[in-house]
């Protein structure tokens, strides 16, 4: 009895225990496998950052987390990234939003722009008239005028007396009884060319009264720019009188910036803002000097404008708008989202995913805050727009060095920075120093390791030296490129 109740519980537990070893099996078999691609199919792990570091000092490394010695915030851990070199340079989100990294987006705008410059009203150089005088005489009379007097046309300026028109009018009269008309004529154009107005001609021909004054009179309305005479003088036939420059319309000549020249054209709308809170005009651009100002580096544009009223006075300054319309439209990124390098321009773009590549471009005109761009983009693109500080110092951490792009060598990579130390530890190409601060880098002083550009730097050299160093940047951090001993160890 007792043997067969010894077999049944053997058989009850053998049971049992096959029946978990089952359950074990087919968990193991249907249980979901997890699909990391970081650590290559295995069980997910939390990536484990290889350093820390101060975004605004790169260079430097750090082992543990903590505050930057640098800068008052915390270090930043630096993560291996599977994507490499290939993928540019990957930045946290979190760390983008932090320090200010804004993104924006390739857009197409339109070509029609419209440029704010400053401009004066002056003269019309083309509304002149210069008074000269025709024949020998003297000068009898001169109005109270002067110059910067307004005149209109018609009015009175200098009297003459011109003693050679006394002879050449009697002569005129005499042939016009013998009713010879070839002897008359070249009796008349006689009279011309001493300088006989048509008028004065005219009057003799009528009244056969010799007429030896004349009166000059102010061909146009305008202001008076010269009046060269006065009563007494004796003048020569050419000499000049006095120069009139109308009013009726006047100029306004905007200066342009160099950069702008290939914007403004013939025919420009223009809207112009007279100082002291005028009505304001508008306008056409009627010509562009040709020739560049060379002390403000701008060109010359005029605009006519009427003055029947004659509010506008030469010398009054004015704001200006050119409207310059196009129906063509090109891509375009914010101004400061092109980094110029001389010769290049590039673009950090952004996939959406952490990563930033630059992308050389082809550039053309500045419209308001944005900058066209001729080629190396597609619309809708992203890119940074501002902080490409921070992705140029990732670059550098993830061995990808961006000036290897650029035309101009990395001026931050040739120049050395020097400083005091004291040499607390020698390895194999490695020197560990408490050294003083480098104020070129405006970096405090410290103990760290840097590691020597050629070992042969270290010979001669022994723990407790103090030295003189010059370190240069690179993608590893600080290198010492030179080293002299100043001391021996106290």
């Amino acid at each position: 009895m007792k043997q067969i109740h010894k077999n049944t519980i053997y058989a009850i537990l053998t049971a049992t225990a096959l029946l978990s070893l089952g359950v074990m099996i087919g968990w193991w078999f249907a249980r979901p496998v997890a699909n990391d691609s970081n650590s290559g199919g295995g069980m997910q792990t939390e990536a484990k950052p290889l350093y820390w570091y101060d975004p605004m000092y790169p260079q430097q490394r750090f082992d543990q987390p903590g505050k930057s010695p640098f800068m008052d915030m915390e270090l930043v851990p630096k993560y291996a990234d599977a994507g490499g070199a290939a993928a540019g340079v990957k930045i946290d989100a979190a760390i983008t939003q932090n320090l200010g990294v804004r993104l924006s987006k390739v857009v197409r705008i339109s070509m029609s722009s419209q440029l704010q410059a400053s401009g004066i009203i002056v003269l019309n150089e083309r509304d002149v008239a210069n008074l000269q005088s025709r024949s020998s005489g003297f000068v009898e009379r001169v109005w109270p005028l002067a110059p910067g007097d307004i005149v209109q046309a018609g009015q009175p300026l200098v009297e003459f007396l011109v003693p050679d028109w006394a002879a050449a009018q009697h002569e005129f009269l005499a042939l016009r009884s013998t009713k010879d008309q070839e002897l008359l004529a070249a009796a008349r154009d006689r009279l011309r060319a001493l300088g006989m107005p048509e008028e004065t001609i005219s009057a003799l021909e009528k009244s056969s009264v010799v007429q030896t004054r004349y009166t000059v009179k102010a061909p146009i309305s305008g202001v008076i720019e010269s009046l060269d005479v006065r009563a007494g003088m004796t003048v020569m036939a050419g000499q000049p009188l006095a120069r009139i420059n109308g009013l009726s319309t006047v100029w306004l000549e905007v200066a342009v910036p160099e950069a702008y020249a290939g914007v403004v054209k013939i025919g420009n709308a223009v809207t112009v803002n007279l100082a002291g809170g005028q009505a304001s005009l508008t306008g056409r651009v009627s010509s562009v000097v040709p020739t560049l100002q060379d002390v403000s580096r701008s060109i010359r544009v005029r605009v006519e404008l009427p003055n029947r009223d004659g509010r506008l006075k030469p010398g009054m300054t004015a704001q200006v708008k050119l409207q310059n319309e196009s129906a063509k439209t090109a891509l375009s990124v914010p101004t400061e989202a092109v980094i110029r390098t001389g010769k290049r321009a590039l673009v950090m773009v952004a996939d959406g995913k952490g990563h930033f590549l630059p992308v050389e471009v082809e550039i053309g005109s500045e419209i308001g805050n944005n900058m066209i761009i001729s080629s190396g983009l597609i619309e809708g693109q992203e890119i940074v727009a501002s902080g490409q500080f921070l992705i140029d110092s990732e670059a550098k951490l993830s061995g990808i060095d961006f000036s290897a792009s650029l035309d101009k060598p990395d001026v931050a990579a040739l120049t050395l920075h020097e400083a005091d130390a004291t040499i607390d530890e020698m390895e194999k190409g490695e020197l560990t120093l408490t050294h003083g601060p480098f104020k070129s880098l405006s970096m405090p002083g410290m103990t760290m390791r840097f590691p020597l550009a050629k070992v042969a730097l270290a010979k001669g050299l022994k723990v407790g030296d103090r030295v003189h160093v010059g370190v240069r940047q690179s993608a590893e951090g600080l290198v010492i490129e030179r080293i002299e001993k100043i001391g021996g160890a106290k």
